[in-house]
This record gives C-alpha cells, sequence and structure tokens, in this order.
C-alpha cells in the first residue's frame, strides 16, 4: 500500500529537516534501513514543496501493512526513530488540504492502492 501525507512545514524547521533528511540518507542509512525492516516499509519518499503560503512536506511510504508499520514506528525505542519523531513533530505545522483526484493500480485489485493521512492526524508523526 502507498501512503502519502502532505503537510504544511514550520518555516524556521525547513533547514533542519533538509540536515535530518541529508543524515538519513548518509550515515545513517543502515540505521533506518534496519527499522524499514522492521516496520515493513519498502520504499519511502520525502519531498519539500516551496509556496507562496509557505513550505510543504510530502512524505510518501510504501508499506506491507500500513497499521502495522505504524504500530511499530510509534512504539520503537530505536535512537534513529525517536529522532525521526522528534524533527517530524518540531516540523510540523498541521495537514495541507489535499484531494486525491485518481487512484488505481495493477497491484491491489478492489481496494484502493493508497492510503492519505486525514486531516487532523499527524503523518508518522507525518
Amino acid at each position: 500500500m502507498l501512503r502519502v501525507s502532505v503537510s504544511r512545514v514550520e518555516s524556521d524547521q525547513v533547514d533542519r529537516l533538509r540536515e535530518w533528511f541529508a543524515t538519513l540518507s548518509g550515515p545513517r542509512r543502515d540505521e533506518i534501513l534496519a527499522t524499514f525492516e522492521e516496520e515493513g516499509v519498502r520504499h519511502e519518499t520525502v519531498l519539500l514543496v516551496d509556496t507562496p503560503a509557505g513550505p510543504l512536506m510530502v512524505y510518501a511510504l510504501e508499506e506491507e501493512d500500513s497499521a502495522r508499520s505504524q504500530a511499530v514506528f510509534q512504539q520503537s525505542t530505536h535512537p534513529v526513530d525517536i529522532e525521526h519523531r522528534e524533527v517530524l513533530k518540531a516540523a510540523w505545522a498541521g495537514h495541507a488540504g489535499v484531494e486525491v483526484l485518481f487512484d488505481l493500480s495493477t497491484h491491489q485489485h478492489g481496494s484502493p492502492a493508497l492510503s492519505l493521512i486525514p486531516a487532523g492526524h499527524q503523518a508518522e508523526t507525518p
């Protein structure tokens, strides 16, 4: 399943987000990949979008089981997950209004392939 959230970002946290995700892509890559294994995450992509109304973060995850993945992440005591939750919480400024216009997949017949995190819920923290 593909799970996506679009969140507003506190402007003063943009540099911290960039640094954090650079760290996850670099020196802490092995740590984060180990947590992916535990959570059942196959792919994670995070985009930063500059808009006139302020920055947005688009967070997309491909997961085996979304509910299980979220529960494992939220309960994780791995240092990298604890820091990840802290960084995302500090950056989060609320959900952006998002409307799914099209959702189709050859991988899941009869059920949505996309889970959009509803307004009022923090994504992962996203």
